[in-house]
């Protein structure tokens, strides 16, 4: 179902109209999709729909990840919250995760890439774990992250080899207190961080529509 975000208020942009978790209603739009099956015991697969961004002309879909249900019931509440919570930040409609297919928006998407490879061969106990130290980086950090490790060992069958591996223990393995992120640690009461931080999210907004 397609959105629009409300655009009311003195000096605010007007709003783009999107689709699913901030997906812009344009022709082809690179974005990724989170497929959830019916059935409570089914895989939840993703897939990167690169739309005019594909070679050719032809839209090219690359499968990214697929995670168990359980997992997937662990993730999905707090990775929708911080989403809904981007796409506030940027006046464009929330979502909601539903049956069928889901699209997110492809900086979005690639985050939850990151999240996905590093649980999908995780024990149930060490999920949460893992969770938590991926709302901990800073959405530059998942972008970086997803590219690595997309550039090599980016498709379902390579799960537990070279980056995918990496991830699995980084955000599984690692205590929580020592995954920081640079715009906590730098700075006097981590605001010079902070700010820089800011001026990172605005130079590299997720929300790029194509025309």
């Amino acid at each position: 179902m397609e959105q629009k975000s409300d655009s009311t208020g003195a000096g605010k942009k007007k709003a783009h109209r999107t689709t699913g978790f901030g997906v812009p209603v344009t022709t082809a739009p690179h974005h990724f999709v989170v497929s959830i099956p019916r059935g409570s015991r089914q895989d939840v697969r993703i897939v990167e729909d690169l739309g005019m961004h594909a070679e050719g002309e032809d839209n090219q879909v690359l499968d990214r990840a697929v995670i168990s249900r359980s997992t997937w019931t662990e993730i999905s509440n707090p990775v929708k919250r911080l989403f809904n919570q981007r796409l506030k930040a940027h006046n464009l409609a929330i979502s909601q995760w539903k049956v069928g297919d889901n699209p997110v928006d492809r900086l979005l998407g690639k985050e939850l890439c990151v999240l996905a490879w590093a649980v999908e061969a995780l024990p149930m106990e060490k999920v949460g774990q893992a969770l938590r130290n991926w709302l901990a980086l800073r959405p530059e950090e998942r972008w970086w992250l997803f590219g690595m490790t997309a550039a090599a060992t980016g498709a379902p069958e390579d799960r537990g080899r070279g980056w995918r591996a990496a991830l699995g223990y980084a955000l599984g393995d690692t205590p929580e207190k020592t995954i920081r992120s640079p715009r906590r640690a730098n700075g006097r009461n981590g605001k010079a961080g902070g700010d820089a931080g800011k001026k990172a999210d605005k130079q590299l907004s997720l929300f790029k529509f194509q025309e």
